[in-house]
């Protein structure tokens, strides 16, 4: 059996002058808190904070990162236990799903997942021998075990984890059911939602329509007209901070704003909800509807996460089959200068207002999102997200944002995930880099080991929560 070892200074430099005060850094911020602004955990295990079923289900199904890689080799995603929209069975022995995964192990080398799962398999649960085929059933039954004791229940792992705030990302129709059941036990400003209206800004989705017909049931307002489909979005909103949420997210396929007349955006709301909007007006109506979801986080003080450039289910096949969330999302090339003009024109000079942008587009780094940034003062940029949340990726984005953006002007680190037990890890990768990153600024005499050490606070712990509003908690 090969030793499951993690080296010390992994993903620190390799040249020893600078590997030592990227060390020194490091030492000095790792056992900070986590802060989780952005993910995807599920509520309902906080709430009701049962044990977890097994190491498949907890490890694997939600990881769309492990399964698109085993799907690109051939292995069916059937046979990894993914539930298809038609109710066809599919593979249900949790064990052997567990195997299949053990026997392609070696397709996440030099992949972040490998970083992650390794992290998890060593730190977590304490396991010393590399997963192979040989070792499956050992990991299996031993991840099992431990899952089944109360020191790994979901809020004992908040604790173990030392996860001092975690937000979840729920559509603006969720009943948020499990986030009303956290109050008054203590975790409900641990614990929070975030409000994701794409379910009804979004008129190319077929069940647009129902979906306001339910947005106009549950808030009592007449979304029959513009105003009253506005006053009920932000009814939701108050009902979304009401649950802990100090955030929005906007996961829009470009980063297009608008700033039509009340005229002209009342007429094409009405053409998109009647199904008559062709592609363009689609676009142009989720554009104003940035602009307008902007304004009213300049109102209730929410932070507003723009999430643009993600090609979704592009293996039209799979989506018929599986539904989204499959592995084949495609990032696509995004521009924001021009398509963030109306807002920012609007918004954009507003000290009061907290507006994150992400991207999937590295080629915008350094000539679009920096200098906006860099200038407009509701601007904040995300961290290297989703594809590129990696140390290559989060190097990229520090060496091409921060001669122009600088430091502050962005927010420290998102884990935008559903893999709860890897959140840890996730934020060391992060913190490593940062402190490679700023080691080098030292060894390079362009800033103060003293200075670099704040800013590894900062870059960790203090940008995060003055970005999502959390000081206050």
């Amino acid at each position: 059996m090969t030793e499951l070892t993690l080296h010390p200074d992994r993903l620190f430099p390799a040249d020893p002058v600078v590997r030592d005060i990227a060390r020194r850094l490091y030492q000095q911020i790792a056992h900070l808190p986590i802060v989780s602004p952005h993910g995807h955990t599920d509520p309902r295990w906080f709430a009701k904070d049962e044990s977890f079923e097994n190491a498949t289900r907890l490890l694997l199904l939600p990881d769309h990162y492990v399964f698109r890689m085993l799907y690109s080799q051939g292995i069916s995603l059937e046979s990894l236990g993914i539930r298809r929209k038609d109710g066809v069975a599919v593979e249900s022995d949790y064990r052997k799903i567990f195997h299949i995964f053990a026997n392609h192990y070696h397709l996440f080398r030099g992949t972040p997942s490998r970083i992650w799962l390794d992290s998890v398999f060593h730190d977590v649960f304490g396991l010393r021998q590399t997963l192979t085929a040989a070792s499956a059933d050992f990991y299996y039954d031993e991840i099992n075990r431990q899952l089944n004791t109360d020191a790994f229940r979901p809020r004992a792992l908040l604790d173990k984890f030392n996860i001092e705030f975690i937000a979840t990302t729920e559509g603006a129709l969720n009943d948020l059911k499990y986030h009303a059941a956290l109050k008054g036990s203590g975790y409900e400003k641990r614990v929070v939602t975030t409000f994701r209206p794409d379910d009804v800004v979004d008129a190319d989705r077929a069940d647009f329509a129902d979906n306001i017909a339910k947005l106009a049931e549950i808030t009592g307002e007449d979304t029959t007209n513009y105003q009253g489909y506005l006053q009920a979005l932000r009814i939701r909103r108050q009902v979304f901070r009401e649950h802990g949420a100090t955030a929005t997210d906007h996961g829009h396929p470009t980063a297009k704003t608008a700033d039509l007349s009340a005229t002209e955006a009342a007429a094409l709301y009405q053409k998109c909800l009647a199904g008559n909007a062709n592609s363009q007006e689609t676009e142009l109506f989720r554009a104003q509807m940035l602009t307008e979801m902007a304004g009213m986080s300049l109102v209730d003080g929410m932070t507003m996460q723009i999430h643009p450039g993600a090609h979704r289910n592009h293996n039209s096949q799979i989506f018929q089959k599986f539904g989204p969330d499959k592995g084949a999302d495609i990032p696509s090339p995004t521009e924001f200068v021009s398509n963030l003009k109306p807002l920012l024109e609007k918004y954009g000079n507003e000290a009061a207002l907290t507006i994150i942008l992400f991207t999937l587009d590295e080629t915008t780094y350094a000539r679009e999102l920096a200098p906006l940034a860099g200038h407009y003062p509701a601007l904040k940029l995300g961290p290297a997200w989703w594809f590129h949340d990696s140390p290559e990726g989060m190097l990229r984005f520090r060496h091409q944002v921060t001669e122009t953006a600088g430091f502050y002007n962005t927010v420290g680190f998102n884990d935008d995930t559903r893999a709860f037990l890897s959140i840890p890890a996730r934020h060391d990768v992060a913190r490593r880099i940062d402190c490679r990153f700023l080691a080098g600024l030292v060894a390079e005499h362009r800033l103060g080991e003293a200075e670099a050490a704040e800013l590894a606070y900062e870059l960790t712990y203090g940008l995060v929560k003055k970005a999502y509003q959390l000081e206050r908690l």
